[in-house]
């Protein structure tokens, strides 16, 4: 089994993997020339992201600064809106829905690590996913950790911190995350 399936299935795997290491490259190239681009050069962003990302809907904005580890991983559905300084470290794949908007300052992360030093020495970490449903609204400042599912129609407050499942249809806020009310 190789390094990358490892990742795809959520095992320990070696990211400095020759192979992933090059995939690595390749997004980083492409989000650099993304990041680059004059705000007002919309058509060349949107091929490069369309190049970047796993899949988009026909309809979506990204604003610079964006990162992410592969690209190839994340799925963004349509009306997709991500605002300035979004990181998604995608190891793992990171889905959303449609009608989905992300503040500023916001991170996805699915990349993990082993709680036994030994085996985070030896370079070994793990991938979860993470699943954004339709109508979400991720406030400015947003984390949200490997694993977790956002619910549709949820808000993620501003500088929350997910650690949890977030039920459909509620608001959740603080470090960590808690529902304060449901819509």
């Amino acid at each position: 089994m190789t390094e990358y399936q490892k990742m795809l299935g959520g095992q320990l795997y070696n990211a400095q993997d020759g192979e992933l290491q090059a995939m690595h490259r390749t997004a980083m190239e492409l989000c650099h020339a993304l990041n680059q681009l004059n705000p007002n050069q919309k058509e060349e962003a949107r091929a490069l992201l369309q190049q970047l990302l796993g899949r988009t809907g026909e309809h979506f904005t990204i604003k610079s600064t964006f990162w992410c580890d592969y690209g190839r991983h994340i799925t963004i559905g349509e009306n997709f809106f991500c605002n300035y300084n979004c990181v998604m470290l995608d190891c793992a794949p990171i889905t959303f829905g449609n009608n989905v908007m992300v503040a500023p300052n916001c991170g996805f992360y699915t990349a993990a690590h082993p709680l036994d030093p030994a085996q985070r020495r030896a370079g070994l970490e793990f991938g979860k996913p993470v699943f954004i449903g339709d109508n979400v609204w991720v406030g400015a400042g947003a984390i949200l950790n490997p694993g977790v599912t956002v619910g549709s129609n949820a808000v993620i407050a501003s500088g929350a911190v997910v650690t949890k499942d977030v039920p459909a249809g509620c608001i959740v806020a603080g470090v960590p995350a808690k529902v304060i009310r449901r819509l």
